[in-house]
């Protein structure tokens, strides 16, 4: 195995926890895997599924993020099979599937339960080594975001297992960098891993440096973004905002002072990102400006800062976003500019979190209106068809325990057991992240601790944060 890691990657040996990890996978057995972004979770999922007989499905929330794995194993038995992938490729893919060729195939979890590959999935005959829930906080995400299929996963398995000769096994392993404990309970019992065994890594980096500006108007917001990319001329940066007209803005500002940017968004078509990702990792675009789709699985270590130029709404999604700094180990920056805690003066950020909560209110409501007209038993297909909120309907009552997939496409509805409401847990999340804003503490504590990495994170001090560093 090292051999082929020299051979593939160019590294002469395993980082921790990397050889247990694959070790655990090699032997067929479940895993949860939290490691920090750049941890090099990749490696510890391909590395065992290129030397198996048989292909192991990868799991994948993003286009890109496939695209840029795949093409980091150019040459070799890897594939990704989704809509921006021209026919005669994908028929390429597909008989290569049937032929047993592929060692890893990349699939978002929509095109995992689509008849062309599920119909091949489920052959006798073809042999499936593992299935990898790669950036597994989609899991559990809601929102505009949010993504039915997820739910359907942890009965992936079972079914795959029932078209298989009897003693088959296949194991499932999710993958993410960011998962506190109730996040990891949900991700294990969702999934239904059997006796998974854990790796969890300390979300600290000593060459990550954080820092919160608060700001009081929006000029004062351009002007503080300014004066720090005057600083760090020749650096590779990265600037999140949170909504696609927020990215064309400020993204058409920088342009005019002659700063090369370029606007990222779900609203581009695929050619364009792939386009601006391109440009962005080879340098010859300095800045994305950009919604919280770019970057995921991403690699450019010598990235140098991110900017929050608007906070996100979650714990979880700011540490991803920061993670993208400093991944070769050299200095990296992350500041947030966030508007005065009151709001009085710049009510901006806290009309956005309204906003968003609002609108998560609002897809619950829909779903629970049209939980009461969904049968006790049926398929997928005629609840999509009885309305665009049905998927959501579904994965809403099963993550309050009130349904149950009995395969990837037919669900049975439970009595519940109790009234149960997931609004108000959801609703909980924005509020870890003000807290986080506002912390007087090392904000490495509270990450730490909000991770569920308590006993680290009693009487932390990372000395190099704006908190600790006495910048208020």
């Amino acid at each position: 195995m090292r051999d082929r890691l020299k051979a593939i990657w160019g590294y002469s040996d395993f980082r921790p926890p990397q050889g247990e990890i694959i070790r655990c996978l090699w032997e067929g057995k479940d895993a949860l895997v939290v490691l920090p972004t750049g941890g090099g979770k990749s490696i510890c999922f391909q590395l065992p599924a290129l030397l198996q007989t048989g292909v192991t499905l990868v799991i994948s929330p993003l286009v890109a993020l496939m695209e840029n794995q795949v093409q980091e194993l150019q040459g070799l038995s890897v594939a990704s099979f989704h809509s921006e992938v021209p026919r005669h490729r994908r028929k390429q893919i597909l008989e290569k599937l049937e032929t047993q060729q592929l060692r890893l195939l990349y699939l978002s979890p929509e095109t995992l339960f689509s008849p062309p590959i599920w119909e091949r999935l489920i052959r006798p005959e073809l042999v499936i080594n593992g299935l990898i829930l790669d950036e597994a906080h989609c899991f559990l995400q809601w929102g505009e975001t949010f993504r039915p299929a997820y739910r359907r996963l942890g009965v992936a398995r079972s079914s795959l297992l029932a078209s298989k000769p009897a003693g088959t096994k296949i194991a499932v392993a999710a993958f993410t960098a960011t998962a506190d404990p109730t996040a990891q309970k949900t991700i294990q019992t969702g999934l239904q891993l059997h006796s998974p065994i854990v790796f969890r890594q300390s979300p600290y980096r000593n060459n990550l440096h954080l820092q919160v500006q608060r700001v009081c108007t929006p000029r004062q917001r351009k002007q503080h973004l300014l004066t720090f990319i005057q600083a760090r001329k020749q650096q590779a940066g990265l600037i999140y905002a949170r909504s696609r007209a927020a990215t064309e803005t400020l993204s058409h500002w920088l342009n005019s002072l002659s700063y090369s940017s370029a606007a990222y968004h779900a609203g581009l078509s695929s050619a364009q990102r792939r386009r601006i990702e391109q440009a962005w990792l080879e340098g010859t675009l300095k800045f994305a400006v950009a919604t919280c789709a770019f970057g995921m699985g991403l690699n450019k270590p010598n990235l140098r800062w991110v900017i929050h130029y608007q906070p996100p709404l979650l714990l979880s999604e700011y540490l991803q976003e920061i993670g993208r700094a400093g991944r070769d180990g050299k200095p990296g920056m992350a500041l947030t500019l966030v508007s005065e805690p009151t709001g009085l003066l710049y009510p901006e950020d806290k009309q956005r979190e309204r906003y968003f909560t609002q609108k998560l209110r609002q897809q619950y409501q829909k779903a629970r209106q049209l939980m009461k007209q969904i049968p006790k038993e049926g398929n997928v297909a005629t609840v999509e068809q009885m309305s665009p909120h049905g998927l959501i309907a579904l994965s809403l009552l099963h993550s309050l325990g009130q349904l149950e997939w009995r395969d990837p496409f037919h669900y049975r509805l439970l009595s519940p057991k109790q009234k149960t409401s997931a609004t108000p847990k959801l609703l909980k999340q924005p509020k870890q992240m003000q807290q986080y804003l506002g912390t007087r503490h090392c904000r490495w504590q509270f990450l730490l601790d909000a991770f569920g990495f308590k006993q680290q994170a009693q009487g932390f001090r990372c000395g190099h944060c704006d908190r600790c560093l006495g910048k208020y």
